[in-house]
């Protein structure tokens, strides 16, 4: 599968950006509202400390660069 490539503080950013996003989406009322769902793509690589993204492009936040 993908190796681990997100480093500390980006791991922490994904985790509380995309459970803002979640949350806000059930609170935000107007037509696109939905779209605050998409807040699940930051948390789920931030919890799973890998991006495919990353690992498509070689980029590593990683302290160690692996």
């Amino acid at each position: 599968m993908f190796a681990r490539n997100i480093g500390g503080i980006d791991k922490i950013l994904r985790i509380v950006v995309g459970a803002l996003m979640i949350g806000a989406a059930f609170i935000v009322q107007g037509p696109y509202h939905w779209l605050l769902l998409l807040g699940v793509v930051p948390l789920a690589t931030g919890l799973a400390g890998t991006c495919p993204l990353y690992s498509m492009l070689g980029i590593s936040t990683r302290p160690d660069g692996k």
